[in-house]
């Protein structure tokens, strides 16, 4: 049988995207994602223009609508964008905003920017949000005249269609549907709307930011304005009684982020009150939300920290010997909102979630220690609150710490099981925050994970036969299993079962619990299945608080390797090796083998995919609906025979291909 030949890697193998497939096929580049996330992010990206609009004065009504066939409009009141004749570009504008990239009336023209601090800075946004949608429709109002375009996947019908208008309104409308051959989902939920518009609000004063959600044939209409901005929207949220009235501090400063860059303008804006019963924290720069901080966080961090420490110190506040306070004490009865624009500005990518631009920080640290220092001398009463509230968090923190250690030094001090539980490996440390359990299916497995592992913080606990199915065993069966009861001792947490067969067991306390991570270790076969599922429904039915708190994982075994020359790629689906082999690998000599046993690994490749912390991919246990959880297990391993028929009936034909039936 002759052997299929490999693709060869020459002149003729590179390729670039064009037009709309730049967009289309690698959505993820520009939005951050083909997902949900990334559709989000492409209204972002047309709500952004329209907010740089009011922002400057043009229009102060912002209209979005989320249409039940999944179909969205943006409508600002604005200038309207320019679409006609550009002499200078040899183009229609309409070309250069809604087919090029890195195209916008933000990057400067000699003639002064068209706008001085912007959130849709990239010249990305209606480009790729029309070329990510299954239509796009425009409708502008400037200069007397009527504007209208259609797209269609990434293609203009028709051209652009100009009539005269009379009426006075100006602005831009954007009706437009997202793909579902961009993007894997495009139901985008209320709640995205109405945070986002919300946050909007806040953060551009004066503007109405109007959501209309269509239900049946009917809008209903949601409004938020906050004339004051983040002033406002810190009183809301402090409450009535907050421990300090909120203040505002704004200024504005010109700087570079190194010496060799260009110099910028930034302007900062914070509001802040202290309060014992909330604590909000929130970054925006251009009217974005930081969601990931960078800059200001670090700023606000650095100064409240130096601040509040030097007037501690300044007062005697701190007892003999007693150590500094930390941004966890203050963090921790802070209600702060910062509201930044720059006319430069670093985002950590496209998705605008963080910036790091270095005189950001350094300018707004130090603008908010000078303030901060003039602020405690001018308001006595209100510093002297904000100090014994700050001591009051950092000395219960020390007290809870110091308890909780105390306590685990009890539990596991003179914990030593190794000898009493059959081929049970401890590891060293005796604290439980890093102490990891694996448990393995058989002796291979545990031979090869105890070369694999880290002895210092991980422990391995074999599974020797068959577990028992303890949705379909008595207890009486399950309290006379050696396996479930040597796993119980080790786990250390008693059991949550009351049954008279379990009176030797001790009552379930969490805080006995000797591991910080229970990790299932198996074969990623039937077989592995099988002990997986096993286990996890003894767990779920003698110990499901440690589901229910996140205690639970499971190893991800790879089911493929992927050589090539010396390196090797580990496939942990059939979908991820097709991207690495269609992928990294496109054209090039590889080699694959499914992947063995747990018993037939190498140490170094075991340690790699399954124990390393830095590498190994776990899943986390946390049934949502514990009752659903149940329904599931006891359908598919209790006592329900017709329940289980049925639903191997309705659902098996998904499976044939994992059936082993020659």
């Amino acid at each position: 049988m002759a052997k299929t030949s490999v693709n060869t890697y020459g002149n003729e193998s590179i390729s670039a995207l064009k037009g709309a497939d730049r967009v289309r096929k690698r959505p993820g580049v520009i939005f951050g994602s083909d997902g949900l996330d990334g559709c989000e992010h492409a209204v972002f990206e047309i709500l952004s223009n329209a907010i740089d609009e009011a922002r400057e004065g043009h229009g102060s009504v912002i209209t979005v609508t989320r249409y039940a066939d999944q179909s969205i409009e943006v409508e600002d009141f604005g200038r309207g964008c320019p679409v006609d004749w550009n002499e200078r570009e040899q183009k229609f504008n309409w070309e250069l905003v809604f087919c090029e990239l890195y195209a916008g009336g933000k990057y400067g023209n000699g003639d002064g920017d068209n706008y001085e601090y912007s959130l849709g800075l990239n010249g990305l946004g209606s480009c790729a949000t029309q070329y990510a949608s299954e239509y796009f429709d425009a409708v502008i109002h400037r200069d007397g005249f009527e504007y209208s375009l259609h797209f269609e996947k990434g293609e203009n019908i028709g051209g652009l269609k100009k009539e005269p208008y009379s009426g006075r309104k100006t602005g831009s409308r954007f009706h437009w549907k997202p793909d579902l051959e961009v993007f894997t989902d495009i139901n985008i939920p209320v709640e995205y709307y109405l945070d986002v518009m919300k946050r909007q609000a806040v953060v551009n004063a004066g503007v109405t930011f109007r959501f209309r959600n269509q239900v049946g044939s009917k809008f209903e209409t949601t409004e938020f304005k906050y004339e004051n901005g983040i002033v406002d929207y810190v009183n809301e949220l402090s409450g009535p009684s907050p421990l300090t009235q909120p203040v505002f501090w704004q200024t504005e400063r010109k700087g570079r982020d190194r010496a060799d860059k260009p110099e910028y303008k930034v302007k900062l804006s914070v509001s802040f009150c202290f309060s014992n019963t909330v604590q909000v924290i929130e970054h925006y720069h251009n009217s974005s939300w930081l969601e990931h901080g960078g800059s200001p966080e670090k700023a606000v961090k650095s100064a409240f920290v130096s601040g509040v420490d030097a007037y501690l110190r300044q007062q005697n506040k701190y007892q003999k010997n007693e150590s500094k306070i930390t941004w966890v004490d203050i963090e921790d009865c802070l209600v702060l909102v910062s509201n930044n624009f720059s006319t430069q500005t670093s985002y950590e990518n496209q998705t605008k979630k963080a910036i790091n631009n270095k005189f950001v920080q350094d300018a707004m640290a130090e603008f908010l220690k000078a303030q901060l220092e003039v602020y405690f001398i001018e308001n006595p009463f209100d510093a002297e609150k904000i100090a014994e509230q700050v001591l009051v968090n950092k000395r219960s923190r020390e007290s809870a710490e110091k308890a909780r250690l105390n306590i685990k030094k009890k539990l596991s001090g003179s914990v030593d099981i190794a000898n009493r539980v059959q081929k049970f490996v401890d590891c060293r440390t005796r604290d439980t925050e890093r102490r990891e359990l694996y448990i393995v299916e058989g002796d291979s497995a545990l031979g090869a994970v105890k070369l694999s592992r880290d002895a210092e913080f991980q422990g391995i606990m074999p599974v020797r036969g068959k577990i028992l199915n303890c949705l379909k065993a008595d207890y009486a069966k399950i309290f006379k299993s050696e396996i479930i009861m040597d796993l119980l001792k080790v786990l250390g947490c008693g059991c949550e079962v009351q049954d008279k067969h379990a009176k030797d067991m001790a009552a379930f306390d969490l805080m006995n619990l000797r591991w910080n991570k229970v990790v299932i270790c198996t074969d990623a076969d039937v077989d592995g299945f099988q002990i997986r599922t096993l286990i996890l429904t003894m767990l779920y039915r003698l110990v499901p608080t440690l589901i229910q708190r996140g205690y639970v994982y499971i190893a991800e075994s790879p089911l493929y390797e992927i050589t090539c020359k010396e390196k090797t790629w580990f496939a942990y689906s059939d979908a991820e090796k097709s991207e690495i082999v269609n992928g990294v690998l496109a054209g090039k000599k590889y080699s694959i083998q499914r992947s063995k046993g747990l018993g037939e690994n190498e140490p170094d490749m075991m340690w790699l995919t399954t124990m390393n912390p830095e590498t190994r991919r776990l899943i986390k246990v946390m049934p949502e609906d514990v009752e659903r959880t149940a329904a599931v297990f006891d359908l598919l391993l209790g006592d329900n025979l017709q329940g289980r028929k049925d639903h191997i009936a309705d659902n098996g034909y998904k499976y044939l291909e994992l059936a082993d039936i020659s």
